[in-house]
C-alpha cells in the first residue's frame, strides 16, 4: 500500500507527459521563447542603419550626414519593431506599419488616422 501513491503520481506524470507530447503542436507555438536573453540595441543614428533600422521609406542617412547628435530611435518602438520582424518575419518598413497600426488601435484611432471617438467632430 506504501507504493500506491508514488506509483500513482509517477503513472500521472507519464501520462501527463505523453498527452502534451503528442499535442505539442496545438500549444507551442503559444509558449514565448526569447530568442536572445539579453541584447543590446544600437544608441545613435548610425548604429540603428547598421542594425538594418532603416529603408528607402524610412532612410537616416540624412541625420547622419548632417552631425545629428540625439540618440537615435525610440528604445521601446525599436524593440518591438525588431522583435515583429523576427516574429512575423517582415521587412523592417512592414514591422514599422504594423507597430504603428497597433499603437493607433491602442489610442483608439483608426488606421486613416481619425480618432475614432464618437464626439469628434472634425471640419474640413
Amino acid at each position: 500500500m506504501s507504493y500506491f501513491y508514488p506509483s500513482l503520481l509517477v503513472l500521472s506524470v507519464i501520462v501527463f507527459g505523453t498527452a502534451l507530447y503528442v499535442t505539442r503542436s496545438r500549444w507551442l507555438p503559444h509558449v514565448p521563447v526569447p530568442g536572445y536573453l539579453y541584447h543590446r540595441l544600437p544608441s545613435s543614428f548610425a548604429a540603428d542603419l547598421e542594425a538594418g533600422l532603416s529603408s528607402s521609406h524610412f532612410n537616416l542617412s540624412a541625420n547622419i550626414a548632417n552631425g545629428d547628435s540625439r540618440a537615435g530611435l525610440d528604445q521601446n518602438a525599436k524593440e518591438e519593431v525588431k522583435r515583429i520582424m523576427k516574429s512575423q518575419k517582415v521587412t523592417f518598413d512592414e514591422a514599422r506599419r504594423l507597430y504603428t497600426e497597433h499603437r493607433f488601435a491602442k489610442n483608439n484611432i483608426g488606421p486613416d488616422g481619425r480618432p475614432r471617438d464618437p464626439k469628434f467632430v472634425s471640419f474640413s
